[in-house]
């Protein structure tokens, strides 16, 4: 069977567009990772299950994956464009630890939602930290034809390249608004490239350079840490849509003076040929933003006995350039039709998957791979998942291959998770689960006496704890989970 070829949304272009590596074989994909000053938001954590369902994708395809995140753990300034305190620093002082071992907590809890999430490790996690003298030797390179110096630090002029903003659209719209007005700047959108520490001041993190003391600009650890590590130009750089007003037109420039490159109507010259973004994970209350406190994190959705996978499917329902509204009765949902296609794909863990899929089952995986190749079209891809599993009269041996194809695309674990995992203990309930199967065991006594009465007020009282009884059902019983 052979199948369509990859069509993504290019979002320098604004079109979609066929995939044609620029290494024939090879798929070179960098993703923009986490600032490691506090623990991810779910937003945040979208655009890592976008990234992981595409590289899934080219590796579906049959091209060879080299995938790499950053982890930057110094130069990221708080309001992500050029203005403020560096993130790190400034967590580090209010928590009054070194900024190291900031950054080591929260790099650890961000690969830990990683593993919840079911996203496959990437070729490479780069340090920013790591790359200090490539970042150092890349800024000298650029400097004489495309840098000036300023008291506060060496500045990128962004009428040195041709076409910048061209991914953003916005040249003198509200992008550059959220520039940060410095001294001495040539123009509103020209940006720092390395950053000198104030007269009198000094930094946990800071290195000697051509131009003083300092750290680097949050834009050019991308631009090193991709080129040193993909080569330029790669295939693919993703990011969540906030990065395309600001971050990753600046990548582009300075990529484009790293190069030598003309301009950006030709997109290779950009550094990458694909840029991709995801939309917005939009959350009504207010608890997406980390300057609220209590935020949206992975780690409170499972502390209400969410399973971490259910936020995965709530993200594969939706299409990665959707905007996507959380709610708690959103994310019951998906959990409820995770646990459906759990207990449908039970039935087949224990059989060995057939060496080709049945013939009955051929047109579904052409329409899978249709969807799957229209731009990532995961809603579509997952009602194939169940139509699959729905499917009567075919070898479950090959149900099962079927099923692992998809899934190894959709990437929701249905061969090795159990619905019985599915069960997550919400912090706030009082009862343990002994103590549970302890009232189950005296209701079934009280049942097979015929006493109903007892049974149904044994019954009333897990469900004012929290428990549903699930007569007829193998699990028996299961959490009632707020919404």
């Amino acid at each position: 069977m052979q199948k369509p070829a990859l069509s993504l949304f290019n979002s320098l272009t604004r079109r979609h567009e066929a995939f044609e590596p620029v290494h024939p074989g090879e798929a070179r994909v960098y993703s923009c990772g986490p600032t490691v000053y506090n623990y991810p938001h779910i937003g945040n954590m979208r655009a890592y299950v976008f990234a992981d369902i595409l590289g899934r994708t080219l590796s579906y395809k049959g091209y060879r994956l080299t995938h790499v995140i950053n982890i930057t753990d110094v130069g990221h300034l708080t309001d992500d464009a050029d203005a403020g305190e560096d993130k790190l620093e400034k967590a580090a002082a209010a928590k009054a630890q070194s900024i190291w071992e900031i950054a080591r907590h929260y790099t650890e809890a961000y690969w830990q939602d990683v593993r919840s999430l079911n996203i496959r490790q990437p070729a490479h996690w780069s340090v920013a930290t790591d790359y200090i003298e490539e970042m150092i030797a890349f800024a000298d390179e650029i400097a004489e034809r495309h840098c000036y110096e300023i008291d506060s630090g060496l500045y990128f002029d962004v009428s040195t390249v041709a076409d910048y903003g061209r991914l953003a659209r916005a040249a003198t719209g509200e992008g550059e608004g959220r520039i940060e007005q410095v001294e001495g700047k040539r123009h509103a959108a020209d940006f720092a490239i390395w950053r000198k520490t104030p007269p009198g001041e000094m930094r946990q993190m800071e290195w000697d350079s051509p131009w003083g003391r300092g750290a680097p600009g949050w834009h050019l650890e991308c631009s090193v840490m991709s080129g040193k590590l993909l080569g330029f130009p790669f295939d693919i750089h993703t990011g969540g849509i906030d990065h395309r007003e600001i971050h990753h037109p600046n990548e582009i420039a300075q990529n484009q003076a790293f190069c030598g490159c003309g301009s950006l109507a030709e997109p290779v010259n950009s550094g990458a040929r694909i840029w991709m973004h995801n939309n917005f994970l939009v959350e009504r209350t207010g608890k997406m933003s980390k300057s609220s406190g209590e935020f949206l994190r992975l780690q409170l959705l499972i502390d209400r006995g969410y399973h971490p996978l259910a936020y995965r499917m709530m993200c594969l329902q939706a299409h990665y350039r959707s905007e996507l509204e959380f709610s708690w009765s959103g994310l019951g949902a998906a959990l409820t039709r995770l646990k459906r296609l759990v207990i449908a794909a039970e039935r087949l863990h224990d059989l060995e998957s057939t060496e080709e899929i049945p013939s009955k089952l051929l047109p579904l995986i052409e329409k899978f791979d249709a969807a799957i190749s229209d731009d990532l079209n995961t809603p579509v891809a997952l009602t194939v998942l169940e139509e699959i599993l729905a499917m009567k009269k075919v070898a479950p041996e090959g149900k099962r291959a079927a099923v692992e194809l998809v899934d190894s695309v959709l990437g929701l674990d249905l061969m090795s998770i159990i619905r019985r995992n599915l069960r997550l203990r919400p912090v706030s309930t009082i009862m343990s689960e002994e103590e549970i199967e302890a009232v189950l065991t005296r209701r079934d006594a009280a049942r097979a006496a015929k006493d109903f009465a007892k049974s149904d007020a044994l019954r009333e009282q897990l469900a004012a704890k929290g428990v549903e009884v699930m007569d007829g059902d193998q699990l028996r019983w299961d959490w009632v989970l707020a919404e």
